[in-house]
Parts: structure tokens; C-alpha cells; sequence
């Protein structure tokens, strides 16, 4: 059963059922105080509620203590359909640019007031035609073929109400912890935009062995004549090329260079900022990179360093249940080429272990290079030198991006597992593509022609991975959402319940009497996840688990 929500112009709310074919019954009229009592009341018949967007409906019933099993969020299905391959023959697919293609690029806009959401707080252009959600879904299910498409909508939207939901709840945070890391790393906190006593020092020492009294180690423009008046043959002041120049500022320099970035990233501006009450609240973006991976619209949840993790410690009577896929694009494309070989090789052990057991690489390191090397495109180097033995070992897998990359090349597009689908190269590489196959190209036409179809290839060869893996997160996270839901009394503040997500990990939150079965949960939901993807094949999936007080402490 599906029930469409749509926000009537006088603010109250149009709630209409829908039949198996989609078509629509008696839209019920309700006032805007009502709905939470509606839906809270209509959740225990389990319907898949269907409204523009998760990030501008759910908030207000998560803050009312209603949570929802299950929905359709239209602006992310709508974005899907609009470019994927197995969808480009429907009506929807080749209709002019409407306005759910504006909501679909809003979708991300963070909520102003978060922990006081508007109850209908949907983001509308101000110049649009009137938005029929009905319409719409009846659109979106014409062009959704069945199979994988659907199942990709499903764990999109699965993905839009633990996105809401982590937000809601946020990840335990400890204020004070996180202000001692500081300290110890930085010193006492300074005001009036001062540095810190740590990067003073190591600012003024930089200006002495440097010979620039002036010099504000901030300023690229200024640390690069600086150090080119030295005598350093230098073209950035990125650290990988500061780390070959042998000067004895350059020690104080890279300190300085990481510990600015702590306290810019996640110093005590960041602290005031993002944690409140004990909980740092991530404002994730479902679906915020081009192969389905998610970002953020502000907090960096996605970039936590090591040192600053110390902070995320479990409430008294609880644990953090933290997990990972191991190696999981390797084995994801194993699933995608159907390679015994490959399957067999990580069935069980470490994937890179046991590369190097069948002698296709001397050390782990090795087969770690050559994997990434051949989903990521690398040409040059111990990438180039490993590749014709990974191709021999695992010929169906890397037969797999190969073909990719050439689709690429030829300015092709490439489709993910489950119908996610790669963006066309832009105007200006067809431009050049044109150009070099024209009479008369010069040398250099074809020298660039070749150097971007390349680039464009190294792009889709992991694009096909990169999105393939996505979706197995996805569908794991979904998973584990509905099978925590039945532990304890289900709810968001007294039982188990996702509280992080970064692209392979996972972070659940749960009273210490559940942690065991937590784990069991975790490791089922991702054999679910596989089976989901790659039915029969027998690729593994596995996790590394730690159960912990606090994050730091799970590697």
C-alpha cells in the first residue's frame, strides 16, 4: 500500500491512497496539526509513504516520536529515472525539464533549524507549476522497469530516512573530550582570531628558518616565495611536494600544516558549531556524488580524523558497534564479473592475503596496488608493472572495467549494478573529440583527444565499482535499519540504532545487553546486501566488528 502526501496550498495536507495499480483513491483532507496523529496511525498497517522529500517531511515527525518503516522519496527516484539507461525509454526520461527536477537539485538544501523542523518544510521553487506527487509516482512507476531499477529506488529511498534519522538522533559526542584533544594537540584555546600556542610557536619558527619575519604560513602565495627565496625549487605547497625538499623548515612546516587543518576542520569552531547536548548531528546527502555515494552540506561527518574519533564515546550503559566491509570494491567487482577465480581467492581470508599466496604479487601491498589499479585506471608505475598478473589471475574481473573504460573512451555511458547511471562527457570533450577526428587535425588535437578519452575512461572503469559498492552499502544499511527496528521497544532513544555511515562502515548505537545480537544483525544484513546484488554467486562480504566504548578504540 502506498499513501501520497502532498502539502495543500492552504497549508494543510492531501493524504491519498493508492490501489496496486498505483491509481489513486479519495484523497483525505487534513489539517496540518493532524497529520502526525494520521501517519503515526497508519504506520501500523506498514505503508510506503510517498512524498517529495524525506529531508523536508520526515524531521517534523521524527521530532513528534513517529518513525516510519518505509517510503518513496520522489526528488531521488526522480533523479535516477531522469538519467538512467534502463529507464531513457520512458515518457518521464524524455519529458521537458519540470519542476521535480528543480526539487530534485534542492533536495540537498540543509533544514535552517534542524532541531526544529517546519512541519511541511518543502523546499519549491517560487516559480514553478503546482507539484502533483500523485502524478508524478504514477510516472515514476511507468518508468520503472522491474528488477534491479527497483530495487535501486527502494534503497534510495531506505537511505533517505537513515540519513533523517541519524540526523535526528546524532552520534554521541563528549564536548570535553573533544576539547582536551585540542588542547593537548594545539594548546589552550586563544580568541579574536589568534592562533593557538602550538601553531604560534611553530609559525614563529617557521618565519626564523625561513628568513620572513612577516611571513603568515597561512597564505599559499606567501609561503611560496618564501620558500622559493631560500633557494627551493618549489610549484605548490602541497604536502607530498614539500616532502621531498630537504630545508630545515620543512619539518616545522608540515606540523604546522596539520595541525592548522585540525583546528580549521574540527577545531573549536567546529565543536561550537556542530555539537549540541551530547550529539554531533551529520548532515548527510544521500545520493551526493554522481555514483550514489553520499556527502555532506556541512560538519565533514565523512572526514573524522583519528585523533578527534576519542570524542565519540557511547552513553553510560551503552556501546558502539562499529563495522566495516573489508576490501569491499574488490569484492564487489568480483560480483559483477561473475569471477569464480576472484570469488574464490577472498572467500573466507583477506582478498590481498590471498592474491599473494597464489603468486600473483610478492607482498600485500602489491595486490593492494594492482586492485586499485585496475578499478581505478592507474597506467604508469607498479600499477602498469602488476596488471598483466592480476589479468591473468582474474581475467573475467578485469575484462569487467576494461570494457568500461572503453565505453568510456568512446564518450559511452556506463550503468552500475542496479541502473545507476554515469553522466555524459560535457560539451567541450565532444568538442575535442570532434575536432581531432576532422581532416586536418593537427598532432596535438589528437594528443589531447587521446589524453581526455583516457581520463573520461578512467572515470567510468570505476564508476561501474565505485556505484556498484554504493548500492551494497545502501542495501545493507536498509537491511540493518528494519532488522534493528525489532530489537527492544524499536525506538530511536532506548534501542539499538544507526548513528554513522561512511561509504563501507557503520556505526549503531545500542544498550550493552544488545550489542551481541547487534553484531549477529550486522553481519546478516550484509549477506543480505550481497544477495540482493549478486543473487547465487558466492561472494563474500566480510566485516570487521568491534563493539567499543569509544570510536577511536574500533581499529
Amino acid at each position: 500500500m502506498h499513501i501520497v502526501l502532498d502539502r495543500r496550498p492552504d497549508g494543510g495536507v492531501a493524504a491519498t491512497e493508492l490501489d496496486a495499480a498505483a491509481m489513486p483513491h479519495k484523497a483525505v483532507e487534513l489539517e496540518a496539526s493532524a497529520l502526525i496523529a494520521y501517519v503515526r496511525d497508519r504506520e501500523a498497517e506498514h505503508p510506503r509513504w510517498v512524498w517529495s522529500s524525506t529531508a523536508h517531511w520526515y524531521p517534523a515527525l521524527l521530532a513528534a516520536g513517529v518513525r516510519v518503516q518505509r517510503c518513496v522519496d520522489l526528488a531521488l527516484s526522480h533523479r535516477i529515472l531522469r538519467t538512467s539507461l534502463l529507464s531513457a525509454a520512458s515518457e518521464l526520461a524524455g519529458e521537458a525539464a519540470t519542476s521535480w527536477d528543480d526539487i530534485a537539485r534542492l533536495a540537498a538544501a540543509p533544514l535552517a533549524e534542524p532541531s526544529a523542523p517546519a512541519l511541511f518544510d518543502v523546499v519549491e521553487p517560487a516559480t514553478a507549476e503546482s507539484l502533483d506527487p500523485v502524478r508524478e509516482f504514477q510516472a515514476q512507476q511507468a518508468a520503472t522497469p522491474g528488477g534491479p531499477l527497483r530495487l535501486l529506488l527502494a534503497a534510495e529511498s531506505a537511505g533517505s530516512l537513515v540519513a533523517e534519522e541519524i540526523r535526528f538522533t546524532g552520534m554521541p559526542w563528549r564536548a570535553d573530550v573533544h576539547d582536551r584533544v585540542l588542547t593537548e594537540s594545539l594548546g589552550p584555546r586563544a580568541f579574536d582570531g589568534r592562533r593557538p600556542a602550538r601553531l604560534e610557536a611553530l609559525a614563529a619558527q617557521i618565519r626564523e628558518l625561513l628568513g620572513a619575519p612577516g611571513l603568515n604560513p597561512d597564505s599559499q602565495p606567501e609561503l611560496l616565495a618564501a620558500l622559493r627565496r631560500v633557494g627551493l625549487d618549489v610549484t605548490s605547497t602541497r604536502k607530498w611536494e614539500l616532502r621531498e625538499l630537504d630545508h630545515p623548515a620543512i619539518a616545522p612546516l608540515l606540523e604546522y600544516k596539520n595541525l592548522y587543518r585540525l583546528f580549521t576542520a574540527n577545531g573549536w569552531a567546529w565543536l561550537d558549531t556542530w555539537v549540541r547536548d551530547g550529539r554531533f548531528r551529520p548532515d548527510y546527502v544521500v545520493g551526493g556524488v554522481v555514483t550514489g555515494r553520499w556527502a555532506t552540506s556541512g560538519g565533514g561527518a565523512l572526514q573524522l580524523p583519528k585523533n578527534i574519533r576519542r570524542a565519540v564515546v557511547a552513553d553510560r550503559g551503552w556501546k558502539l558497534v562499529v563495522a566495516d566491509a573489508a576490501q569491499l570494491e574488490p569484492r564487489v567487482l568480483t560480483g559483477l564479473a561473475s569471477d569464480g577465480a576472484m570469488a574464490d581467492a577472498g572467500r573466507g581470508r583477506d582478498l590481498y592475503d590471498s592474491v599473494v599466496a597464489a603468486g600473483v604479487v610478492t607482498s600485500r601491498h602489491e595486490a593492494k596496488v594492482a586492485m586499485l589499479g585496475a578499478m581505478y585506471g592507474a597506467t604508469t608505475g607498479d600499477s602498469a608493472r602488476l596488471m598483466p598478473g592480476l589479468r591473468r589471475a582474474f581475467p573475467r574481473a578485469i575484462a569487467l572495467v576494461d570494457h568500461a573504460a572503453e565505453q568510456g573512451e568512446r564518450g559511452e555511458q556506463v550503468v552500475s549494478r542496479l541502473g545507476r547511471t554515469s553522466p555524459r562527457p560535457g560539451a567541450s570533450w565532444r568538442e575535442v573529440q570532434e575536432r581531432a577526428s576532422q581532416p586536418g587535425a593537427s598532432a596535438a588535437d589528437e594528443r589531447r583527444a587521446r589524453s581526455q578519452a583516457r581520463d573520461w575512461g578512467r572515470f567510468t572503469r570505476n564508476f561501474v565499482v565505485q556505484a556498484s559498492a554504493a548500492e551494497w552499502a545502501l542495501c545493507w544499511m536498509a537491511e540493518l535499519r528494519l532488522r534493528l527496528a525489532e530489537v527492544g521497544d524499536g525506538s530511536l532513544d532506548g534501542a539499538p540504532h544507526l548513528v554513522f555511515f561512511l561509504h563501507d562502515e557503520i556505526m549503531v548505537h545500542t544498550p550493552e545487553q544488545f550489542a551481541p545480537q547487534v553484531e549477529r544483525l550486522v553481519r546478516g544484513a550484509a549477506a543480505q546486501a550481497g544477495r540482493l546484488l549478486f543473487g547465487t554467486f558466492p561472494v563474500d562480504f566480510p566485516l570487521q566488528i568491534a563493539t567499543v566504548d569509544t570510536y577511536a578504540d574500533a581499529k
